[in-house]
Order: C-alpha cells, then structure tokens, then sequence
C-alpha cells in the first residue's frame, strides 16, 4: 500500500505523514524539493520508504516508472507564498504540477487528495464552494482557482477515481517552522512573547477594531483528520473548505498564545485588557501596503464537509493553540 505524499517536508505534508504513521502506515514515498534543507527536519521523527524529488517524481510518471506502483496520492506540494507574483514559476508549480498528478491518478484510477485554498474566494464575504462567491485577488489563489473549474468539469464528464480538493483556510500548528514570515499568526504571537514579552498585532482599520479583524484558523490536527477521513472513503469527490467553520478574531489567538506560555511559566491567566494594561499587548498602525488586499475576515462554510459526513468537531482557537503552544515548547 504505497501511499505518495508531495510537499512532504512541507508544514502539512509532514503532518499527513505523521498521522499515517500513527495508523501504521510507513511504505510512503515523500516527494518534495529540498533546495531549502532545513525542511528536513519535519520528516525526522516519520517513517517513510523513499525520498523522491518532485522533478524525479514528475519524469517517473511520465516515463510509467510508478504505474500500478501506488495506491493514492496526497498532493500538498506547491508555492503558497501569497507575495510571491512571479505568475510563470507559481502556474508551473501549483497548476500544472496537480494537472499531471490529476491525469495520472485517473488513468490509474487511484484517489487524489490535494489542497486548494480559501484564497480561492478573494475579498468575498461569503465562503461556499460556489462560483458565484470566487474571486481570488493574487496569482497563488488563481492558480488554485484553475484547477478547481478544471475538477468541476471533469466531474460533470465522470471521473474514474476520488479526487478531493480542499479548501484550506488559515492552518496553524506543529512542523511550520520553516515556513518563516508566510507562518501562522500563532508561530509568530509565540516568538514575540518568547522574546520580547509582548505581542504585537494591528490595530483597526476599515471598520475593524484594534486586532478585531477575524480569519477562520483550523489546526494542522484537524487538518490530517479530514484528509484522512477521505482516505477512508473514496467514494467522496468534490471540493471542501477545510476551516473551523468559526471565525475568530486576532486578539483570540494572541490572547490564547500568551496564556498558554504563562501556564508553563506557573503564572495565571490575564483577559485581554489586563495584557494591554501590562503592555503585553500592544497595537501598530495597520500597513498602508496591506490596505485593499487584505482579507479582514473569513469564516468556512462547512456544511458540505458535514454532509459528506465528517461529524468529529473542530478545535477552537483557545484548544488548538494551547496545544500547539504545548508542542512548540516541547521542541526547545
């Protein structure tokens, strides 16, 4: 049972090895690109069969090298660095990397399990897996954006085998690391508390109070449940947002950051305002660069997940960053 995992050194991909590690599963072929080695580090704690580069792994497919050879493909290779516009390089690597993992999974008939992304929808106010409700804003969403309509068609036409593309909203959690400034707010709320002794988040804008503005953040952990859960049950095509269904804002997770530190520090827990009174929470001018391409708020409509029978909750802020908080220390 040889299960691909691509972007496998990558923040999520190593938690989906990791979690089919916890099933038992170790015949696993990581494909990734390692030109930043660093990533390595995600895969040390993993079992896995082989290491295949993504550019080895693309030419033994095209050559028939792994057919009859795999039994599914979870795909989160790609470039998510939103700021990155080089449109070339970010339609190569995301767009047409999955089309020929697409093609190749159907003539072979075995499930693909990929990330799309809430960048999909842009600035919209609405998050259902609808084309009326997309419109994303930079070339990572478009390129994302592409593939879903090629997914829709080919769906209509009749696919041969599973293909889940889900809609990632704003992941947090263990192994990210490496991911630097594109990191989760939480990463970065635990960095600054560590080193500084304070957090520090944007103040309000566009009708938006200081740290007011509100994202969807899912756990990594909740994110390898879902992925796994479709594994289970190849039946099940179509393209998912993947959040919490719930919308939090900032001051949530740096408020649930910080308190999860003092824990460990033997210190009580402070609400928000006793933490700007301390001045462990502080608010900067929101960016003059951010203004008009920022999302202020995101909130995943979940119900198809749900009616394709996921049933498990979701972690809120306040338990999922405790717990990753937990992890994060654990590694120091």
């Amino acid at each position: 049972m040889t299960i691909v995992v691509t972007g496998a050194a990558g923040f999520i991909g190593s938690n989906l090895v990791k979690g089919l590690n916890d099933r038992g599963i170790t015949d696993i072929i990581a494909v990734d690109n390692l030109t930043r080695g660093d990533k390595f580090r995600n895969l040390v704690d993993c079992e896995i069969s082989d290491y295949i580069d993504k550019l080895d792994f693309l030419a033994g497919i095209e050559s028939g090298h792994f057919d009859g050879e795999i039994t599914a493909i979870l795909h989160q290779g790609a470039c998510s660095d939103t700021m990155n516009h080089d449109g070339k390089y970010m339609m190569d690597n995301n767009y047409q990397y999955t089309m020929a993992l697409f093609e190749f999974c159907q003539s072979q008939e075995i499930p693909l399990l990929l990330a799309s992304s809430a960048a999909t929808y842009g600035k919209g106010t609405i998050f259902k897996e609808e084309r009326q409700y997309e419109g994303p804003l930079n070339v990572y969403g478009y390129s994302k954006f592409l593939f879903d309509q090629v997914l829709r068609r080919r769906m209509k036409e009749g696919l041969t085998a599973q293909v889940a593309a889900f809609r990632y909203f704003n992941v947090y959690g263990p192994r990210e690391t490496h991911k630097e400034r594109m990191a989760s707010v939480a990463f970065h709320n635990f960095n600054q508390y560590r080193e500084h002794g304070k957090v520090k988040l944007f103040g309000g804008w566009d009708g938006w109070g200081d740290g007011e503005q509100s994202r969807d953040f899912v756990s990594v952990e909740d994110v390898v449940k879902v992925n796994l859960f479709f594994l289970d049950h190849p039946e099940l095509s179509g393209i998912f947002n993947l959040g919490s269904g719930r919308s939090q804002p900032f001051n949530d997770v740096a408020v649930s950051t910080v308190n999860a530190c003092r824990r460990h520090e033997g210190q009580p827990a402070l609400s928000r305002e006793e933490m700007i009174q301390q001045g462990i929470l502080e608010y900067v001018a929101f960016p003059d660069s951010l203004k008009g391409k920022y999302q202020s708020f995101t909130q995943a409509d979940i119900g198809k997940l749900r009616a394709a029978g996921y049933e498990a909750p979701m972690l809120t802020v306040d338990e999922g960053v405790s717990r990753y908080v937990d992890w994060l220390l654990s590694q120091q």
